[in-house]
């Protein structure tokens, strides 16, 4: 049998930026209670009182503090260099039987351009290329033959080094996602390698976004 207590713990783990506010103590109980009465009422398919909803809230306890792990917090510290390359496009096909052959051609470009930000990420419908601008040229040409599903230029690509140990520690990315999105920062893309984390963003935000990296470290 569900009760208010589950019912607020479903409600706060999704929806993490509640959830943080509230383990920072900056909401109010009370006006969150009143908020959350009619949804959990839903869910349980009977009324709830407020006064037993800002109960369940004073008792929450956080499956675990991502912002005062001391593991997080050194590795946030020691990420690495900060690269920002600009003037990207981004380009999406859809996945053929060809694809995988236009693509070996621009791969056998790229050697000849050492200063060329390329990244290349196949899903299960569809494949995603971004590459700078002054190479869109090439990309039309070998993948003329292809379904071109979109195509976005005056991008910029944000790319910082992680810590051997990332994959080992939780709420790395959480962190990452979180500074952007309260700063109102929206990801056009990510891409991401073992020990490096790239977010592609429109040109007009990403001084915004690498302010927010930078900060990140502090």
């Amino acid at each position: 049998m569900r009760t208010i207590t589950a019912c607020v713990n479903e409600i706060l783990i999704a929806q993490p930026f509640l959830e943080e506010a509230l383990s920072r103590g900056i909401i109010n109980y009370s006006a969150l209670a009143e908020e959350l009465v009619i949804p959990i009422s839903e869910m349980l398919k009977k009324p709830v009182k407020s006064g037993a909803v800002m109960m369940a809230l004073r008792r929450y306890q956080s499956p675990m503090d991502f912002g005062n792990s001391l593991k997080l917090k050194r590795v946030i510290q020691n990420l690495g260099d900060i690269t920002v390359r600009s003037n990207l496009t981004d380009f999406t096909f859809q996945n053929s039987k060809t694809l995988s052959y236009s693509h070996s051609k621009i791969l056998e470009q790229m050697d000849n351009y050492s200063n060329v930000f390329y990244a290349f990420t196949r899903g299960v419908y569809e494949s995603n290329i971004i590459i700078s601008t002054s190479q869109k040229h090439n990309i039309l040409k070998h993948f003329q033959d292809e379904i071109l599903l979109g195509e976005r230029a005056e991008l910029s690509a944000i790319t910082i080094s992680l810590p051997s140990d990332n994959s080992k520690v939780t709420g790395l990315y959480y962190q990452i996602f979180k500074r952007l999105a309260w700063e109102g920062i929206a990801l056009y893309e990510v891409v991401s390698t073992t020990n490096e984390f790239t977010i592609l963003v429109e040109d007009e935000v990403v001084d915004k976004a690498f302010s927010v990296m930078k900060r990140l470290m502090e």
